[in-house]
Order: C-alpha cells, then sequence, then structure tokens
C-alpha cells in the first residue's frame, strides 16, 4: 500500500503529516490541523477516502501514487484542492513506475476512455470498430 510506504519515508525524514484512510474516524479533525496555517506540509490520503467530502484550499500539490481504474475517481480526488477558497495554484501530478500493474491500470484507463468517447461521439463511424470483447471492457 503506497500509503504504508509513504509514513514510513515520512517517519524515517521526521516531516510531520497528517493521514487519511478509509478507516479514518476523525476527517474534519485532520483537514483542520492540515489546513491550519501552522499545520503539517504533508497530508496522506487514500484515494478513495480523498475522492468524497474534503476541501483541501491549502493543498498547492497534488500527487497521485496509487492510480484506480476509474479515472473519474482520481478527477474527483484532485478536485478536492480546486475549491472555493483556494488562493493558490495547484499543480497535480501522477506517477506512475513503468512495467507495474500502476501501468497496466492507466492503460486500462485509456481504453475505456478511448471507447467511452467512441461510443459517445456524434460521429457515429466510431462505433463501427466496437465489437463484443470492447463492450464487455467498458461494462464490465
Amino acid at each position: 500500500m503506497v500509503l504504508g510506504v509513504g509514513r514510513l519515508a515520512a517517519d524515517a525524514l521526521g516531516v510531520p503529516y497528517e493521514y487519511l484512510d478509509g478507516r479514518t474516524r476523525d476527517r474534519q479533525a485532520r483537514v483542520d490541523r492540515f489546513q491550519s496555517a501552522d499545520g503539517p506540509p504533508l497530508f496522506l490520503i487514500s484515494l478513495k477516502a480523498g475522492g468524497h467530502g474534503l476541501n483541501l484550499t491549502a493543498a498547492e500539490y497534488v500527487y497521485l501514487l496509487d492510480p484506480w481504474w476509474n479515472p473519474a475517481v482520481e478527477a474527483q480526488a484532485i478536485d478536492r484542492a480546486h475549491r472555493i477558497g483556494q488562493t493558490s495554484q495547484v499543480i497535480a501530478t501522477r506517477v506512475v513506475a513503468r512495467d507495474t500493474i500502476e501501468s497496466k491500470i492507466l492503460e486500462l484507463q485509456a481504453s475505456k476512455r478511448a471507447l467511452a468517447d467512441a461510443i459517445l461521439s456524434e460521429d457515429k463511424g466510431g462505433l463501427a470498430g466496437v465489437g463484443r470483447e470492447e463492450l464487455q471492457l467498458l461494462l464490465g
């Protein structure tokens, strides 16, 4: 789990941080500590837990280290830093090593995106090459 590695690295370097995953019960308290002027410079958040109900206007950088098969979940997580009250530019970066499961997830995202675009486009010619396998990939 990437968050676990992030915690170990932050602990080893002595970098203070907040941490939030699906088991976190005091979500708002952790957000408030991160958002405060004297809060920690780092907030480690699982993608799924971070995609819902957070407002992180103190964030200036968002690093996605563990991609999700559904790009909309990633977009929601990035959007948590683009909220009313944000005064800084936000830079979002995906970090993925080659030849890993994560790189395969990005390939799956791209193929699903292209297939969805072909189905939703006004140009019906894009659907001509869509077969049973592609539809199962999209719906599966």
